[in-house]
């Protein structure tokens, strides 16, 4: 099964952080957050303006980005998590 996102939408692949901390304590899975960054999969073509026009996403495949904890709808395909989110709900872009 595929997902492909529809106006301004994408579908992000959460980013595993890492379960070590800086002193070497190692935070079990259980009790750990759920990452707020993601690698963008697929990108809709996205919205339209009031006259028709379509309104190009600003976010590209591959980039990484940052998000809500609490943004999107969780799905599931073939057995990965994704998140599908609105543009608008990415707060920024890795860079590195």
């Amino acid at each position: 099964m595929s997902l492909r996102p529809l106006h301004d939408r994408l579908i992000v692949k959460r980013v595993d952080q890492e379960t070590r901390t800086s002193s070497g304590i190692v935070i079990p899975e259980s009790a750990a957050e759920k990452p707020d960054q993601g690698e963008v999969i697929a990108i809709g073509p996205g919205k339209r303006d009031s006259d028709g026009k379509r309104i190009e996403p600003d976010l590209k495949v591959g980039e990484r980005v940052l998000f809500g904890k609490y943004a999107g709808q969780s799905v599931k395909v073939d057995g990965t998590e994704l998140l599908v989110l609105r543009e608008e709900d990415v707060v920024a872009v890795v860079t590195q």
